[in-house]
């Protein structure tokens, strides 16, 4: 039995792990309100910082809103930098500048492919308070997106931006172990703004994904029509939050793909690559920073980008304004 059978489903061990539940939302509220108090002091940086986080265990489609976000601050005349953990970066030193061509297993998955796609400064460590500090002194940023953090008050933060998933939701809506929430659903009402992907949400704005062509994993100057693929045989391999969701963008697009999915942040190999079918095989972008040095011709990524309502940007555009201006 997974975590997700219990979390996400009416399956009994949830109600049995309830007090457990209980348990560990009082210690993160009492945490949580040692920060608000001061009693625990948060350290700013300088700059105004923006977190991008989320309730629940899990991708909920962080990281592509945060791409949309610096993109958007840059466009408007700001110098924003990225903000990451480096989970599961082996680095023995931190903080790290993340390039473009940095080693996934030293910084992270995910830290590679936010210096690949975000055209900023970004920077890695468990210390979030030492990395944003090296985005300001260093890099010469003046406002500062954190990808995730939500639940790390060291670092303060001056807007809150909740991602939820909208076909899992809130699951059970129970917290760790019993549920998938990392503090109880009452936080909700506490972040500035809510976005959730790929459906409605009440008070909140509505985030899709979009990408219709693939992308050559070993040659990214290859690409391929997401179409093109309809009717063929194709393997789908998934080492992300919800793998579900991309499997389902496949078949939405036609496709009918030999499904395999992978713990997230799954560290990719060769040995693995040899295990999967001839043919083309499709992988999210975040997997195919890992795939790169031993992907085959038929090896494909489907990079996507975030669309929002216009009512977001409206939104973002005031509480930016108040933070920058006064």
């Amino acid at each position: 039995m997974t975590p997700e059978a219990i979390w996400y489903g009416r399956h009994p061990v949830g109600v049995l792990l309830s007090p457990l539940a209980w348990l560990f939302g009082a210690v993160v509220g009492v945490r949580r309100a040692a920060y608000r108090r001061g009693l625990l002091a948060s350290r700013r940086v300088g700059v105004p910082v923006l977190v991008v986080g989320n309730l629940t265990v899990g991708g909920t489609g962080k990281t592509p809103l945060v791409l949309w976000l610096v993109d958007w601050l840059a466009r408007r005349g700001h110098r924003p930098g990225i903000l990451v953990r480096g989970y599961r970066g082996r680095a023995e030193r931190w903080p790290q500048w993340v390039r473009p061509d940095s080693d996934p297993a030293q910084v992270g998955d995910e830290a590679v492919l936010l210096a690949r796609r975000g055209g900023c400064p970004v920077a890695a460590g468990p210390d979030r308070v030492a990395a944003a500090a090296m985005l300001v002194a260093d890099g010469g940023c003046d406002i500062i997106v954190s990808d995730d953090g939500l639940q790390h008050y060291r670092l303060a933060r001056d807007l809150e931006i909740l991602v939820i998933d909208g076909a899992r939701r809130l699951g059970n809506g129970r917290c760790l172990p019993a549920g998938p929430l990392r503090e109880p659903p009452g936080r909700l009402a506490s972040v500035d703004l809510v976005v959730c992907h790929g459906a409605d949400w009440p008070d909140g704005y509505r985030m899709d994904l979009v990408g219709e062509r693939l992308v050559a994993v070993a040659d990214p100057s290859r690409t391929l029509d997401l179409a093109a693929l309809r009717g063929r045989a194709v393997t789908a391999v998934a080492g992300v939050g919800n793998p579900e969701r991309f499997f389902a963008r496949l078949r939405a697009a036609g496709l009918a793909p030999l499904e395999r999915p992978y713990p997230d942040h799954h560290p990719f190999s060769a040995v693995d690559a040899g295990r999967w079918p001839a043919g083309p095989v499709l992988m999210t972008e975040k997997d195919a920073v890992k795939c790169a040095a031993f992907a085959g011709a038929d090896h494909w990524y489907l990079p996507v980008v975030a669309r929002l309502d216009a009512a977001f940007a409206t939104a973002l555009t005031q509480r930016i304004e108040t933070l920058t201006h006064g």
